[in-house]
């Protein structure tokens, strides 16, 4: 039972999930356009990339939110969030690199597209993270029952 003043641990529901997965894909998705305009140079190919990372990246990140359901590992913290940010971008910059790679079909394009996402996507990432811990609709209290089997 929940001490007073003790907050009861949580979990998130796929409402929340789903919500995260888009605003992410907002940003992540105008981060990557931004990126790969300035590093081809050619505005079409920056948006056939963004376009079809906007269908990839929400499938995987929806999946990366639903594993990290099931570590209770200090579900409020900042370290959490930073290791979230990580694991999620190497997921991120697979992919990106990919796309890249099949959009352009050079190598050093996509190096570099990904290359810099590495760098700039962690630290959005990391801010999302922090902003949606902030929002308590879509959190779902842990039973009794469930603190005891986990």
């Amino acid at each position: 039972m929940a001490e007073a003043g003790i907050p009861k641990p949580r979990t998130a529901g796929h409402g929340r999930a789903v919500a995260k997965a888009i605003t992410w894909r907002i940003l992540g998705t105008l981060d990557t356009f931004l990126w790969s305009w300035l590093v081809t140079h050619h505005p079409m190919a920056a948006g056939a990339i963004a376009s079809l990372e906007t269908f990839t990246k929400i499938v995987l990140f929806y999946v990366h939110e639903r594993i990290w359901r099931l570590f209770k590992w200090a579900p409020d913290s900042h370290a959490r969030s930073i290791v979230k940010a990580v694991t999620w971008r190497l997921v991120g910059s697979t992919d990106t690199f990919l796309l890249s790679l099949l959009v352009t079909g050079n190598a050093v394009y996509a190096i570099s597209i990904a290359s810099i996402e590495a760098v700039t996507k962690i630290v959005l990432y990391y801010l999302h993270e922090r902003v949606w811990r902030l929002i308590s609709w879509g959190r779902l209290e842990m039973s009794e029952e469930k603190l005891r089997a986990s």
